[in-house]
């Protein structure tokens, strides 16, 4: 099939469909992990550190397991007996010496020490989950209080307190990528350089459904089944089971059922999971946890936190020579899942953007703290990167005197150039990011600013509008290239396809769905090759004991692998299909088509309907069974020979109020290059939520930890700022296409792409905004108080400098 489709059929690929799955949702009829109640099931409440750092002494359980309902209580040293295993990181970093990152024990409870506020110390088991809240007050634990980091910056100081003594001044790992010496000599020759230092902060994911688990086991035949809010099943099936508790995979079964949004949060393997399966093992009996608001804020894998200094050398034209890159990216107390490939393989390769800069450096010291562990949030590294090259572009246009639209023209990679080879190891297959740049400035009325400026100056409002030109890599692969750079698994798909008699069909994919619309999308990839109804295919995903196996879904990856490993098994149906038909035709297979629905002879109007070739497959009279066999299904797998690159270009106008520093937005206006879209209406959607996502953490959110005892301050929403209906306007969402050239979809993704181009986006415009007054730079949150700061130093600077 043509990744160019011409004609949109009736609930193929490019209509408009509006989601199957909400219907469950919308009438209170989704099941998630908390509506699952088992017969005998128990609730455990999990005991958590209150210290940021601390020996853990003495943990005497005697009150609480005398405490009415309590069925059992366990701690570290219980696990540690029963030879449970440590968390696994998924993905091995190498030292730029070519040494092996640090990677500490992570227990999941607690052993000798604890290192962030929330490290889980003991679980208490009991018959209610009231019983077991009351009980966990009773444990009495003796800690002795030690010296905290919580700062990313000051982590690597000799004199900063020691999270593990095995990583002298808390570096996990000192990573670099592109070539030194070229860069050197690339600002060597340079006429200007511009730079720039950057906090992206930390970032609180807030999925709207809190983690939650429940466990059970079957003495009967020793099977554990563990339903879990998670984004991969079968990562936490072989990570547990391999690593953590020595189960063979086949005695583990994992199901991730309704799952209210993920957002990166739950991608990773966390300890509650083991701890309940395992202690569920040990009481033969079912076990349920569900985390509260609090404990998600102490406990849920958190994203972002770099400190940056980034230069840029230009010559005399503005043409970009080099970039440098210089990051401390903080890792939080222990190694996530996927904690180390973010700040690395996932961040300093799109350092590149939508640029032909021929010479970059990126060093990356990634360091441990005394916080919860970081891992990934929506767009993982990508919005890192993002940040960082569009607001240097931008610092460099305001130094050269340059519209930043022009400086971005003048060194954009060409639709001539691709297939591009970046500096910073990946080849973009294609795109145009002057037509997306075109777009987005046609839609915000870009060439009237000047007018709506002035006209924002008269009621006293300074108006600003800003740029943001992204790419991102999504789709992570092949797997071979990802597992040399360190990847602990394969990051292929898996598909089945499952034609039943009367000719609906049953798909099933390694993806997960949480939000994204799979359930729709995934159906009408299935209408457009098959010529079914939407309606007539079920989609089925979440479940190891159904689904052969899979990777998951995040980095935007669910069509462009997930879909494409449905296409190949779609592929071997349809031949199969055309194979039976020709025989019941009495007809060349070569001469038989697929159209519609319907099997049929070219040039004639003889057909067989796609349901009449299914029953003849599984009631096989009229078959040709020397040749088939019995049955229409099929799998696949695929790896994908490359990343997919979305990229865009969002702009956003706002006002600033001088006096009190409050952000206005006004116009968002998102232009993106998808590839080819399953369903654009939930494209945008997507869109929607990325923007708002992103616009939160340009305005809003801040995860902070007290720099004296690693308290986390920021701890629950009265004090966590996110983003609200009247804090946004309404969006402008566009597309255009360059098809994806590697997968048979020519899709890109899109669930990440709003958090990715808006941020720098929102901060550019208010620096515009403020550019009169001498701001050069405003880092994220722009909070009305950090903006009216800003706006006073520089006053009071250049105050100082006329007297």
């Amino acid at each position: 099939m043509s990744t160019a489709t011409q004609h949109v059929r009736p609930g193929g690929i490019g209509a408009e469909l509006r989601r199957k799955e909400d219907v469950r949702f919308l009438t209170g009829k989704g099941r998630y992990v908390d509506d699952i109640t088992i017969p005998g099931q128990l609730y455990a409440a999990i005991v958590r550190s209150p210290h940021a750092h601390a020996e853990l002494r003495r943990v005497d359980t005697g009150a609480a397991a005398r405490a009415p309902g309590v069925v059992a209580v366990f701690t570290g040293t219980d696990m540690a007996a029963d030879k449970v295993g440590s968390l696994p990181c998924g993905w091995g970093i190498t030292n730029r010496d070519g040494s092996a990152a640090i990677e500490p024990p992570h227990p999941p409870l607690a052993l000798e020490r604890v290192r962030h506020v929330g490290d889980p110390v003991a679980v208490v088991i009991a018959e209610s989950k009231q019983q077991a809240a009351l009980a966990a007050e009773l444990l009495e634990i003796d800690y002795r209080e030690l010296p905290a980091c919580v700062d990313t910056a000051k982590a690597v100081d000799p004199a900063a307190p020691q999270v593990w003594p095995q990583a002298p001044r808390n570096v996990c790992f000192d990573w670099q990528l592109g070539d030194r010496a070229a860069t050197d000599a690339a600002f060597q020759r340079a006429r200007h350089v511009a730079t720039l230092d950057i906090v992206n902060q930390r970032m609180v994911t807030s999925p709207m459904e809190p983690r939650a688990a429940v466990a059970d086991y079957n003495p009967a035949t020793g099977d554990y089944t563990l339903y879990t809010t998670s984004q991969n099943p079968h990562v936490v099936r072989l990570l547990m089971g391999a690593f953590v508790l020595n189960l063979p995979e086949h005695k583990l079964r994992i199901v991730a059922p309704d799952v209210g949004g993920g957002f990166g949060a739950k991608i990773p393997h966390y300890a509650e999971e083991a701890i309940l399966t395992w202690a569920a093992g040990k009481l033969a009996r079912p076990i349920k946890w569900t985390a509260d608001r609090s404990e998600a804020f102490l406990s849920d894998t958190q994203g972002r936190d770099h400190v940056t200094h980034v230069e840029l050398a230009l010559d005399e034209q503005g043409k970009f020579l080099g970039l440098r890159v210089d990051t401390v990216a903080n890792l939080g107390a222990y190694l996530s899942t996927f904690s180390t490939s973010i700040p690395t393989y996932l961040y300093g390769t799109v350092c590149a953007g939508c640029y032909t800069t021929p010479a970059i450096y990126v060093n990356v010291k990634a360091v441990f703290t005394n916080t919860v562990p970081v891992d990934a949030a929506r767009g993982a590294g990508r919005p890192e990167a993002s940040f960082l090259l569009e607001r240097i572009v931008d610092v460099a246009a305001q130094q050269l005197q340059i519209d930043p639209v022009e400086l971005r023209r003048r060194n954009f990679i060409r639709p001539e150039q691709f297939p591009y080879q970046t500096p910073v190891a990946l080849q973009y297959d294609t795109g145009n990011y002057e037509a997306t740049l075109d777009l987005a400035l046609e839609k915000a009325g870009y060439a009237g600013f000047a007018e709506r400026r002035a006209e924002s100056r008269k009621r006293g409002k300074l108006r600003g509008i800003g740029v943001s030109t992204y790419i991102e890599a999504c789709g992570l692969a092949p797997s071979a290239v990802v597992g040399s750079l360190g990847a602990r698994a394969g990051l292929y798909e898996s598909g089945q396809v499952r034609v039943h008699p009367t000719g609906s069909v049953t798909v099933y994919t390694g993806s997960h769905s949480h939000g994204q619309g799979h359930e729709t999308t995934f159906a009408q990839i299935v209408s457009e090759y098959l010529g079914v109804s939407p309606e007539q295919v079920e989609v089925v995903h979440g479940d190891t004991s159904s689904v052969a196996f899979g990777m998951g879904t995040y980095g935007s990856r669910s069509l462009a692998v997930g879909g494409s490993a449905l296409v190949k098994a779609l592929e071997k149906v349809v031949h199969k299909g055309k194979q039976i038909a020709a025989h019941l035709l009495e007809a060349a297979e070569a001469d038989v088509e697929l159209v519609d629905g319907k099997f049929r002879v070219v040039g004639t109007d003889r057909f067989k309907s796609f349901a009449e070739v299914a029953l003849a497959a599984y009631v096989p009279h009229n078959y040709p069974i020397d040749r088939l066999e019995p049955g229409l299904d099929a799998s696949a797998f695929y790896d994908p020979k490359n990343f997919t690159y979305p990229s865009g270009c969002h702009v956003v106008e706002l006002e600033v109020d001088p006096d009190t520093g409050q952000v206005q937005l006004l116009n968002v206006v998102a232009a993106d290059d998808f590839g080819t879209l399953i369903n654009p209406m939930i494209v945008h959607g997507q869109v929607h939520g990325g923007l708002a996502h992103g616009i939160g953490q340009a305005l809003l959110e801040s995860c902070v930890y007290d720099p004296e005892n690693g308290q986390l301050l920021s701890g629950s929403f009265l004090n966590y700022a996110l983003p609200r209906a009247g804090d946004l306007p309404s969006f402008e969402v566009a597309t255009q296409t360059t098809a994806c050239t590697h997968n048979p979809l020519g899709v890109k993704g899109c669930g990440e792409a709003g958090a990715i181009g808006v941020c720098p986006a929102v901060i550019n415009a208010i620096v515009n905004a403020l550019s009169e007054h001498g701001v050069t730079h405003i880092d994220m949150p722009a909070t009305p108080e950090r903006v009216w700061r800003a706006m006073n130093a520089a006053a009071g600077s250049r105050t100082k400098g006329v007297a």
